[in-house]
């Protein structure tokens, strides 16, 4: 195994549209939302084993989550748990991890991913993470993993690829252009026409590539974690970042390196993914009944219902009838029924209930 290859995987997001399964205090990447006995931050973890040694996997969340990821994670040592102050998305996220890496290995491969994602073939992954590395350590590429998309989905990012001879691999294209959420007409367009897959926001570079990346094309957060570049694996490094995190602008390495940069590659992909935004990505995830329900719960009990997602503790009997095509989910102290279609809208019931009910259902 290539010591000089580190991961960084970022677990600091509240998940609201996993709501009230996931809440603020407790959010979807330490839950273990298929049913697995693991995790989604656990089987990250594991998925990356066997290409950075254990201690190269850095873990980047928000200070109140120190505790689940030490819980979740116990055998990695406290300095792989980067702790942010403030939510400042992941431009701001990766340069903490980017100035961290750099301080032990300026020579290091670095891998980010989200803590949070599915992907079903793992051997199909690591080839393709594999064949970026190797591109990586080869020039200055910044490179993300584009997945074949299976429908005109209107929640994901789009990368345009230019179908050229530029790379020896036929899976590695130049990308052209990024497009984020279209419209479905949009989407039905970029699926007609070949040249577009999905941005699975996993990003793989050499640290010097990104480095040089946010001198050029993000230089107000470079600038900020510059002024400590000494203070990184020191006992000043917390002090340090916790006064300027809450001054990083609040980004993502999209908009504020990826779509800017000449020096972008995608590998073309096929293995298995799902980002686990949404209930409804959930659904297509989890065993169907005869009549395509997907349940998770041990005494559910339905009738004339088809098309449902079902999501309750097992210790309590659910009894539904009618339904079809409905989320319905029994969490903590909260009880959520919504039409699938309208699933978008369950971030919107969260703000409201802040507003009206406060921050306790939340």
């Amino acid at each position: 195994m290539n010591t000089n290859n580190y991961c960084v995987i970022m677990a600091g997001g509240i998940g609201s549209r996993f709501w009230p399964m996931s809440k603020t205090d407790y959010p979807k990447q330490f839950l273990d939302i298929l049913g697995t006995g693991r995790t989604l931050l656990q089987q990250t973890f594991d998925r990356y084993l066997p290409i950075c040694p254990k201690e190269n996997i850095l873990i980047v969340t928000n200070e109140s989550y120190r505790g689940l990821v030490k819980q979740q994670l116990p055998d990695i040592d406290d300095s792989q748990i980067l702790c942010e102050t403030a939510r400042r998305n992941t431009a701001p996220c990766i340069a903490f991890a980017m100035y961290k890496i750099a301080a032990i290995n300026p020579n290091a491969s670095m891998i980010v991913a989200p803590s949070d994602h599915l992907i079903l073939n793992e051997n199909n992954f690591n080839a393709c993470v594999n064949v970026a590395l190797n591109l990586t350590k080869e020039s200055d590429t910044l490179v993300t993993l584009g997945i074949k998309p299976s429908r005109p989905d209107t929640g994901y990012g789009y990368i345009q690829f230019e179908d050229d001879a530029a790379f020896a691999d036929s899976t590695v294209k130049k990308v052209k252009t990024f497009t984020e959420k279209p419209n479905l007409d949009l989407a039905q367009e970029f699926l007609r026409s070949g040249d577009f897959y999905w941005n699975s926001g996993m990003f793989i570079w050499s640290v010097k590539s990104i480095q040089k990346a946010f001198e050029m094309y993000s230089s107000d957060i470079d600038g900020l974690f510059k002024q400590g570049a000494d203070k990184f694996n020191t006992p000043e490094e917390k002090a340090f970042v916790d006064s300027i995190f809450p001054m990083c602008p609040n980004i993502s390495i999209d908009y504020g390196i990826m779509e800017k940069a000449d020096n972008v590659a995608v590998v073309l992909g096929d293995f298995g993914w799902s980002d686990l935004g949404t209930w409804g990505s959930l659904y297509t995830h989890i065993n169907h009944d005869a009549h395509h329900n997907a349940v998770v719960g041990k005494n559910v009990m339905l009738y004339d219902s088809a098309n449902c997602i079902v999501n309750v503790p097992n210790e309590k009997l659910v009894v539904l009838q009618g339904l079809d095509d409905y989320i319905v989910v029994d969490a903590h102290n909260t009880l959520l029924v919504c039409r699938k279609e309208d699933e978008q809208k369950i971030k919107q019931f969260v703000n409201d209930i802040k507003v009206s009910k406060g921050e306790k259902f939340v």
